[in-house]
């Protein structure tokens, strides 16, 4: 298990003997013999006369990690009635971790910033959530206190300290956009659970809530998820659920929400595993949700999906549902199967089961920070038995990409992946699809191709419209749908590139690959004739040799 795991989760020893080397303030605890330098030592003194009177670090004082200066996370030991210098230098400071979150921040109040946890008396920890209050309306943001807890320390005063989140809509987009991919077998609730999350209303136990889901006739029928469809689920900026109950169009979700969460609900039955594929190629989904179903445990498509999603290295969590229709050792027994299938060599993930809402909070940030962590919540979409966790978990989620990362693919050149094309009436060929790097406006000079003969035509973007609202700029990573007026249909097909004319782009007939083998029924030869999806290409292909083993 990762170290810094190992500290959340209750490693209470600290790091030095408690007080002499862990407390100094500055990230390298000494030279790791006892012997701290002068400057540390400095700090160290400092530090101490930070502690109040009464409060003796004792030797099980528990730590978080150090704080790191990149990230969203900031320690604050206490902010009480701060001088105007100070504030406006605090105020500097929460923009940056803003920044670095792409619109998130999360602050541990009462903590050092070496990962000590000091804690605040009640009245100091009041007039610090005051003052974060007064830097979040400066920088324009809100915040929320996510819990709050009681140090069982030596002193006579109870101490606490509390996490609290602090999200803001950056001024030039409109919402923090994450993307989800829903797996899991046929029958397992992936489309219940979405339609239960999005709509606001629990679902009947015959599968009522996921009707406004289907795309077409047959799954209705059938009640199978055949075609790839997308639900948006919104935070507002104080962590509420904003869905379908209050809001009528998706338009008002994007408006009143600074935090959406899009759900590529992807089928499960094995008849659709290439369409399923294609919804984890193209999409780019910065999660994984496995979904499997409590009364039949890991069967089917199951395992499958979750090789499918760790071979493209999505980050994934479990999600057991219908824990209504069975009783608790049932579901024990299916968490067990997934902690054994998690630990196996092949896998080496971490199973962390949830809980209670704080140990939701845990795992969002976990999860976040190391990709081994897999968090496993159990619940029922008709009784909505544990759905509030859940809810908790994805209003706290943060972005994977950095603001950092996300400025370098901006600053290359546009690329948009069309992944599909529709005839609109008075509005002529629309495509649908990600932008893979750059920026992508209104009116756009673009070339898309190749075609069979190996061209590119060139053509104008009319409008954009991302979750169904108008949008004039899409930036890097983002999905949307671009109107190109009377561009020749027949001319497009799924798997193509629209891209800005200066890549001069270049295309191919044979490609190297670096392949693994999962399991297949017969032998991989010369000739061999297979599939290939790459990013949004699906494309029947040849082998010509194979090198190696």
């Amino acid at each position: 298990m990762d170290a810094r795991v190992l500290e959340l989760f209750g490693s209470t020893s600290g790091h030095g003997s408690g007080g002499s080397q862990g407390s100094a303030s500055n990230h390298k605890p000494g030279n790791g013999n006892g012997v701290i330098s002068k400057k540390a030592g400095a700090k160290n003194k400092k530090a101490r006369a930070r502690f109040p009177r009464n409060f003796k670090p004792s030797n099980n004082t528990p730590y978080l990690p150090p704080e790191a200066e990149e990230g969203n996370i900031e320690y604050k030991l206490k902010l009480v009635n701060p001088t105007q210098n100070r504030f406006e230098h605090l105020a500097t400071q929460m923009k940056w971790r803003l920044q670095e979150g792409r619109g998130e921040a999360v602050y541990q109040i009462g903590v050092e910033d070496n990962g000590m946890l000091v804690g605040l008396s009640e009245e100091d920890m009041r007039a610090s959530l005051r003052t974060l209050h007064r830097l979040a309306e400066k920088v324009g943001a809100d915040i929320a206190v996510l819990r709050e807890r009681e140090l069982d320390c030596d002193s006579d005063v109870p101490r606490k300290i509390a996490e609290v989140l602090i999200r803001k809509v950056p001024d030039d987009q409109q919402f923090l956009d994450l993307r989800v991919a829903v797996l899991g077998n046929v029958d397992s609730g992936k489309s219940t659970l979405l339609g239960v999350l999005t709509q606001g209303e629990l679902d009947n136990g015959r599968g009522r809530a996921r009707l406004n889901l289907f795309r077409h006739l047959h799954e209705i029928q059938t009640g199978r998820t055949s075609s790839i469809s997308f639900e948006i689920l919104g935070f507002n900026s104080k962590g509420e659920v904003v869905n379908y109950s209050e809001s009528r169009t998706a338009e008002e979700i994007c408006e009143s929400a600074s935090k959406m969460i899009t759900f590529i609900d992807l089928a499960g039955h094995h008849k659709y595993l290439k369409t399923t594929i294609f919804g984890l190629t193209s999409y780019c989904p910065d999660f994984a949700m496995l979904v499997v179903s409590a009364n039949t445990g890991i069967a089917g498509t199951t395992r499958e999906h979750l090789g499918l999603a760790m071979a493209l290295k999505v980050p994934i969590f479990i999600v057991i549902s219908k824990v209504d229709l069975c009783t608790r050792a049932t579901v024990e027994r299916t968490v067990r199967q997934l902690e054994r299938v998690l630990k196996q060599p092949g896998c080496n993930k971490v199973p962390m089961v949830v809980s209670s809402t704080d140990d939701a909070v845990t795992a969002a940030q976990q999860f976040a920070q190391s990709p081994n962590i897999t968090p496993i919540f159990t619940l029922s979409s008709v009784t909505g038995e544990s759905l509030d966790m859940l809810k908790v978990f994805f209003n706290i989620i943060p972005p994977l990409s950095n603001s950092k990362e996300q400025e370098e693919l901006m600053q290359q050149l546009t690329e948009f992946q069309v992944d599909e094309i529709y005839t609109v009436p008075e509005v002529g060929t629309v495509v649908g699809g990600t932008l893979y790097s750059g920026i992508c406006r209104e009116g756009d000079h673009l070339v898309v191709g190749p075609t069979e003969l190996g061209q590119f035509h060139k053509l104008t973007v009319g409008s954009i419209q991302r979750n169904r609202s108008a949008c004039r700029v899409l930036r890097a990573g983002q999905a949307a749908t671009l109107a190109l007026g009377n561009f020749d249909r027949s001319l497009l097909r799924k798997g193509m590139v629209m891209v800005s004319p200066e890549m001069d782009p270049t295309i191919c007939w044979m490609f190297e690959a670096e392949i693994v083998l999962l399991f297949h029924a017969k032998t991989f030869h010369k000739g061999f004739q297979v599939t290939v999806h790459i990013g949004n290409v699906r494309q029947t292909a040849t082998v010509e040799a194979v090198y190696g083993k």
